[in-house]
């Protein structure tokens, strides 16, 4: 292939030459595969061995359940109305401010009636509220 001089009345040339970039591309994938196992090494310890424990659970989170029918239960025993749920959480709160809630709703129960039970429970001062589901 011979070069031909560029005249005057032809345009400058618009082919890029992708070579260098490719050679170079090639550079950098090499010192990436070569390095890559240096970064991966680490320290060999022997951990020491212990003994299973229990998790120290001071006190269980309370159970809220709303079934079907919309009925509200607070560890299994059942509340009347919102006014007495909300009252029954305070008094919980109060011999425990670190609380935490469970809440069990059956999934044919109306969005609506757990949105009323969480609103209270949030009027209430409990901030840790935990949804209970199955697994599949």
């Amino acid at each position: 292939m011979a070069f031909k001089p560029q005249s005057e009345d032809e345009g400058a040339m618009s082919e890029i030459n992708v070579t260098p970039l490719v050679d170079v591309m090639l550079v950098l994938v090499i010192i990436l595969l070569v390095t890559a196992p240096l970064l991966t090494q680490s320290v060999h310890v022997t951990l020491p061995k212990t003994a299973a424990t229990t998790p120290d659970i001071k006190e269980q989170p309370l159970q809220l359940g709303v079934d079907a029918q919309g009925l509200i239960t607070l560890n299994k025993l059942p509340m009347t109305d919102l006014a007495t749920l909300e009252t029954a959480l305070k008094d919980e709160l109060l011999r425990n401010p670190e609380i935490g809630l469970h809440l069990y709703a059956d999934q044919d129960v109306v969005y609506s009636k757990v949105a009323e039970v969480m609103a209270t429970v949030q009027h209430a001062g409990i901030a840790k509220i935990a949804f209970v589901t199955e697994e599949q």
